[in-house]
């Protein structure tokens, strides 16, 4: 196992009722910006009860913030909270109203310029006084309300970009799974897929004996395939929502990361795939991760083979025949939640594989993965696996 730091300080209010116990999370007389998206909040309960938590506090309201959160929509926050001197956020959404939470409070004070540069230039050391952050969770899949990673695109460049820093962590998240009960389908789908990646680029690198981390992610995977179609085929079975809700928490909060080497490899494709063509963040990972796996397999194939053993059972066969089979499993289960994983399902091209790795080669982008090794040409070779 590597040395590793490890230091989460983000309050979990957990279970049906919580949605109505975090007034005293929120300090008193604190001027409180509440961050939501297109509005689902006012039509499932969500709205009506957050608002009477927040009553006596002096309260401005932001909403429209977008699936992948736009830096233009972001910006416009910041100026309100310049103007109206707002000192508390609380996002009220799915991981993208969090994201986007994250870098309003990174950018409220932000003395270097452009806050773009946080995510182009990776300034996260030049974040001054970030504002203090609550979560209101209505969408289980990014893990954002317990992790301090934000991922913001750019109408303008067509780029889609993250930061991460522990200055931006929610000082407290709520997380009732009842507001699963309203979701659409797709975004339960997106969200079984998008927890059970971040688990994968956790786990699937390479063997640094750490079976404790090995088996708590183990057990994440197996418990989205378990309790994924089950919320997918009754949303209101709240057993199986909060196993579910958890499962994605835990799968990027830092803990299976502690002392293991990671990837993210697939992420940075999918960003990609997203910023170009406004494919779910979801679906471009079902997409990817398959074609690393294949393309990495010098990289990966001991963890691949423990995985497949561990999480599908595949223990017969030589170790190609197993290698094989469990890279099938994964995609099945994909598809099976209804998520596509070919590229030309979402009518991917040719000239699509070339401006990705064009832009990767603009940006200097040329040692991916694990172990550093995941070259422009083998991001190449993973989305033409996958047309």
């Amino acid at each position: 196992m590597n040395n590793f730091h490890f230091h989460n300080p983000v309050k979990i209010l957990f279970g049906k009722g919580e949605l109505s116990n975090f007034k005293d999370e929120i300090p008193a007389g604190s001027k409180v910006m509440m961050l939501y998206g297109g509005g689902s909040i006012k039509k499932n309960g969500v709205y009506d009860k957050v608002t009477e938590q927040l009553s006596g506090f002096d309260v401005t309201e932001f909403g429209g913030i977008e699936a992948n959160p736009k830096y233009e929509t972001l910006m416009k926050a910041v100026e309100v909270v310049r103007e109206k001197n707002i000192d508390f956020l609380l996002a009220v959404g799915g991981g993208s109203v969090v994201d986007g939470t994250k870098f309003v409070s990174a950018a409220a004070h932000y003395p270097n310029g452009d806050p773009w540069n946080i995510l182009a230039k990776g300034d996260v050391a030049g974040i001054v006084n970030p504002l203090p952050i609550g979560a209101v969770l209505t969408l289980p899949a990014t893990g954002s309300e317990m992790n301090g990673n934000s991922v913001v695109s750019k109408i303008e460049t067509k780029e889609k970009l993250a930061f991460g820093t522990p200055l931006v962590m929610p000082q407290f998240s709520v997380l009732d799974p009842t507001v699963i009960a309203s979701l659409p389908e797709r975004q339960i789908a997106n969200g079984i897929v998008d927890a059970f990646v971040h688990v994968m680029e956790q786990y699937l690198t390479y063997p640094v004996n750490a079976p404790i981390q090995d088996r708590f992610a183990e057990g994440i995977l197996s418990t989205l395939i378990e309790e994924g179609p089950k919320v997918l085929k009754d949303p209101t079975d709240y057993d199986s929502a909060a196993n579910f809700m958890w499962a994605a928490t835990m799968a990027l909060n830092g803990l299976i990361a502690t002392g293991v080497p990671q990837d993210w490899s697939t992420h940075m494709i999918g960003h990609e795939l997203t910023a170009l063509h406004g494919i779910d963040h979801a679906r471009t990972l079902a997409v990817v991760l398959p074609g690393v796996m294949k393309v990495m397999l010098a990289n990966k194939k001991e963890k691949i083979l423990q995985y497949g053993a561990k999480v599908w059972d595949v223990t017969k066969g030589t170790e190609d025949e197993k290698v094989e089979a469990t890279i099938q499993k994964t995609v099945d289960f994909f598809e099976s939640v209804g998520i596509q994983t070919r590229g030309a399902d979402y009518e991917l091209k040719e000239d699509t594989v070339s401006e990705v790795c064009q832009r990767f080669e603009q940006r200097g982008v040329n040692a991916l993965g694990e172990k550093g090794d995941l070259t422009v040409e083998k991001v190449k070779e993973i989305l033409e696996t996958q047309l």
